[in-house]
């Protein structure tokens, strides 16, 4: 083993501090050229003399996507979805693979029921019978509508059932012999430990929920009850026909669709920007080291 003030080691720690930022600034730099290019104007970006820093600066292409009274209802139609779906999700993969994550002896039939979800993640019946399917629940112009067809993700209690299984059984042994039940042992025991793994599925439900836009357009028939990423879709394309038709001379000098979309674009990551550092810190797994005393 090296030691730590050993030149080797100074070499490896300088190399691995230096390749780790060059990455991240590959990393950062189209998300600073999508910001610039949405900052600028029309003209500069046609020219392409937008790199990393806005030219001829302006909120035009802002100002275009949210001065429309549409946007703030998308936003709380948005909002609505997370804090349902991802609660749903939770709740559900947690329920789900707390039992999966069980020997064949504990829980009769545990093969087929992996199998059956596994099917799922290969064979789905398609848009159409999807959407048949909403609308004879009467679930059309409904948040429910775009929550429950994806109310459990496998892919999501696959992980979750492997971290489970990963826990010491010791523990589940000893609150057995205390008299818990499986309810209390799952809610008190395994989702504590659980925590890195579940706040790892939990941004991927919120970034599956905020970046979803077809399903809005689909089971809305109303573009009131559109999320915000179907309504800033639909603001792009309406951006489209309003360049073609000439219509406001000073929004086309200034706002054109590559714009717009870079706009659309960033005002679409930034909630996830915003909440990715407080979830990073959760990304690892060495919680349960040492929870059993041999």
């Amino acid at each position: 083993m090296l030691d730590s003030t050993s030149w080797p080691r100074k070499v490896f720690v300088i190399s691995n501090y230096t390749v780790l930022l060059g990455l991240s600034i590959l990393c950062i730099l189209p998300l600073i050229h999508l910001l610039s290019l949405s900052l600028s104007s029309n003209n500069a970006v046609a020219a392409g003399e937008v790199r990393f820093w806005p030219v001829d600066f302006t909120w035009k292409s802002y100002d275009f996507i949210l001065s429309k009274p549409e946007f703030l209802k998308s936003l709380i139609v948005t909002l609505q979805r997370v804090a349902l779906g991802v609660t749903l999700n939770m709740v559900l993969t947690i329920m789900v693979a707390y039992p999966l994550s069980k020997e064949g002896a504990a829980l009769k039939g545990r093969t087929v029921y992996v199998w059956l979800f596994v099917f799922t993640m290969l064979f789905s019946g398609g848009i159409i019978p999807l959407y048949m399917t909403i609308r004879s629940l009467g679930l059309l112009d409904s948040v429910w509508a775009l929550v429950l067809h994806n109310a459990v993700s496998v892919f999501n209690v696959v992980i979750l059932l492997n971290f489970f299984r990963s826990l010491p059984k010791e523990l589940e042994e000893a609150a057995l012999m205390d008299g818990a039940g499986h309810w209390r042992i799952l809610w008190r025991i395994y989702v504590p430990l659980s925590t890195p793994s579940l706040a790892t599925l939990t941004l991927f439900a919120i970034v599956s929920h905020w970046n979803a836009w077809f399903d809005g357009i689909l089971f809305m028939n109303s573009p009131t009850h559109y999320p915000l990423q179907s309504y800033l879709y639909t603001v792009v394309v309406g951006l489209d026909t309003l360049v073609k038709s000439n219509i406001d001379l000073e929004v086309i000098a200034l706002v054109s669709d590559r714009t717009a979309r870079a706009a659309q674009i960033f005002l679409g990551a930034l909630p996830i920007l915003i909440v990715y550092p407080f979830l990073q810190r959760y990304f690892t797994k060495g919680i349960v080291l040492g929870s059993v005393k041999e």
